[in-house]
Parts: C-alpha cells; sequence; structure tokens
C-alpha cells in the first residue's frame, strides 16, 4: 500500500522553543505542483479550532492570561491521541477577538491558496462547557466570514458540529441555541471521538436538525471500530447530504454505490489519514473518484497536521497517477457538493473549467 510518512511535533511554550511541525514526504513535478497550486479550490473539512497555529497559541495565552505547560510536545498517531492535545489547546480562545481573529487568519491562508469557498466547522460545546458563552464564539466567527468575503474575494459558511463523546442531551440543547443563529449557520455536523459514539446516538438531533431547515454531514472517521456501520447509519437511517472522511466505506461495494447514486460527497483529508491511521489512504481516494463518488480532498486541522488544502492535493498527486483530468474533477466534486446557491456554484466550475482549459 501507498503511504505517506508524517511525523508531527506540536508546539512547546515559549516563543525561542517554538517548534514546528515536522514533515517528510515526496512532492509531485514542478509542473504539476504549479496546477494544483493555481487551481480554484473549494474546501469543505476545516476545523476552525483545528487551525490553531503556534504562534496564535501563544498569542491568545499571553493575551488571555492563560499558563500554558512548559514542555508541551505531542506525538499524534491516532485519532484518541490527537483529541487528547486538541481540546486543551482550545483554553486560549477566551474572547469574540480571539474567534474572529482565529477564523480569519485561516480565511486569508486559504484564499492565499486560491481557495474561493470554503465550509468551515466550528465545535461550541467546546467553548460553553467551559464557560464560553455561544454568542461569543459565533459573533467572532460570523464577522471573519463577512469580513473575508469583502476583502479576500472568498466566501465561507459555517457547519456547526455535535461533539458526540458527549451526550445525546447536550447536542440537542446546544442545537436549540444555535437556532438564534440560524442565519449565520448553515449546516449541522458530527465529530469528535468516534468510539462507541454512533450516529444513532444523534437520530433525534439531527431529525430535528432537518425540520429546521440544516443540511447534514457526519464525521465517519478512517479505521475506527464499526466504521462501515457508522457510514451505513448515517447514510440509510440519519439520510446525510455529506460524509466527513469516509473512506471505509470501500468495504461495502453496496453503500459505495448508494452514495454514487445519490450524490453523497465524501471529504477525504490525506495529511490527517496518514497521522491517525494507516496510511494516507490514497489509494482509497483514487479507487473512490474512479468509481464515480464525489470525493473531495481537505485539510482537515492544518498545523496539527502539516499542511492546508493545496499541501493535502500535493502530498495525494506525489504517490498516485491522477491526471490532470482528476485533479480538476476532485475541485469539480468540492464545488458540486458545497452548499452555496446554485448560481454562486456555477460561477466557480466556469472558472475552474477556465483555469483548466487554459493551462492544457
Amino acid at each position: 500500500m501507498t503511504r505517506f510518512f508524517v511525523r508531527l511535533v506540536m508546539v512547546r511554550a515559549s516563543p525561542d522553543c517554538l517548534t514546528e511541525p515536522v514533515i517528510t514526504r515526496t512532492e509531485p513535478d514542478e509542473a504539476t505542483a504549479a496546477f494544483i497550486a493555481g487551481m480554484p479550490k473549494a474546501e469543505l473539512h476545516v476545523h476552525l479550532e483545528g487551525t490553531l497555529e503556534p504562534v496564535q497559541r501563544l498569542e491568545f495565552a499571553e493575551r488571555n492570561g492563560v499558563a500554558l505547560p512548559q514542555d508541551d510536545v505531542a506525538v499524534y498517531t491516532d485519532l484518541t491521541s490527537f483529541l487528547a492535545s486538541y481540546y486543551p489547546n482550545m483554553t486560549v480562545l477566551q474572547t469574540e477577538r480571539d474567534f474572529f481573529d482565529l477564523a480569519f487568519a485561516y480565511l486569508t491562508k486559504a484564499a492565499g491558496q486560491n481557495v474561493r469557498h470554503t465550509e468551515m466547522f466550528f465545535d461550541p460545546q467546546a467553548h460553553t462547557s467551559r464557560g464560553i458563552a455561544f454568542a461569543t464564539v459565533i459573533a467572532g466567527y460570523h464577522e471573519a466570514v463577512v469580513r473575508a468575503e469583502r476583502e479576500l474575494d472568498i466566501s465561507a459558511q459555517l457547519i456547526m458540529c455535535i461533539l458526540r463523546d458527549h451526550s445525546a442531551e447536550s447536542a440537542m440543547d446546544t442545537l436549540a441555541e444555535s437556532l438564534h443563529y440560524k442565519h449565520w449557520i448553515v449546516g449541522i455536523g458530527l465529530d469528535s471521538d468516534e468510539r462507541d459514539n454512533p450516529p444513532s446516538k444523534f437520530a433525534r438531533v439531527f431529525a430535528r436538525a432537518r425540520e429546521e431547515g440544516y443540511l447534514l454531514t457526519m464525521h465517519c472517521d478512517v479505521d475506527q471500530p464499526n466504521s462501515i456501520e457508522h457510514i451505513r447509519q448515517a447514510i440509510e437511517d440519519i439520510g446525510v447530504d455529506r460524509i466527513d472522511h469516509g473512506t471505509n466505506i470501500l468495504e461495502d461495494p453496496r453503500l459505495v454505490a448508494l452514495a454514487r447514486d445519490r450524490g453523497i460527497g465524501l471529504t477525504s483529508c490525506p495529511l490527517s489519514n496518514a497521522v491517525v491511521s494507516d496510511g494516507g489512504k490514497a489509494p482509497e481516494i483514487v479507487e473512490l473518484l474512479r468509481a464515480g463518488v464525489k470525493i473531495t480532498v481537505n485539510s482537515d486541522d492544518p498545523p496539527y497536521f502539516g499542511g492546508y488544502v493545496t499541501d493535502n492535493l500535493l502530498a495525494l498527486a506525489a504517490v498516485t497517477d491522477l491526471s490532470r483530468d482528476e485533479l480538476v474533477l476532485l475541485q469539480r466534486n468540492a464545488f458540486e457538493i458545497s452548499w452555496i446557491s446554485s448560481v454562486d456554484r456555477d460561477a466557480h466550475l466556469d472558472a475552474l473549467d477556465a483555469y483548466a482549459a487554459g493551462t492544457d
């Protein structure tokens, strides 16, 4: 099996010993790399809290008087070890300004990689559970969306994620609170630790979300216990519009056909796959793409896993035989399964086609 090799060392607590992620991976040829870099993109799987860069963490900690551990090195080998570092790092996010700065910094980086549209996850329960008001979180994020559209030529939407390792009652309460800001939130997702937390645990919550007009997606992380059953529940029982990660769907050809026929998109993340599972799932991504499933490539939690969306595309291209047409198809899929208006979608697809035609 083709594998990425990725080793990550996360942040230390003082600027003089700040350690950036160490990444070892192959790169595609220069022409392919330039083609990927210039291509108009959509990103549909990125966690705003997961865009916290090491320097930002230090800045926000100093701003808010948050003490950080003196020796804070984390190496991630699976989903559980990643989450054990991920949630504590959020304690530096405390004010509306923090949430604005975090989101606007990501949107600036994304725009610099020719991302024209992005749909961003946020985890309100991770903040409300430590005393930060829902209103504080979403006001900061929404202002970043508005300003980015005005200043950076990038459109953005917010997807509120339910933490699956919290109770269904907490999820329903969070959904109810989100209704005050429904005009700012396009959809509802499900993330966090998948062990013993199947989609069915939140069936009532997602049914209510659908009634309220939200679009639906769920994480079905790679190589988890009961991955294929969770994918089945998400598609058949919950009726999701998209699945995040989800490459284990190949274990059941019937579900592959169902996802293809229903146009259910998969939002894959090669670099994070390489850290929390056995390899980057490049062969699986290619197989699903060629089977007609609307699979896409995204960054997940970029500083934690060593790259933004262009870096993920470069990593995938380096270890596969994807043609230029197939690289374009990955982006066509992303725009087609995005939750934007048909007018905006068509405009983005026209721009993508023009780019592809102009680089032949």
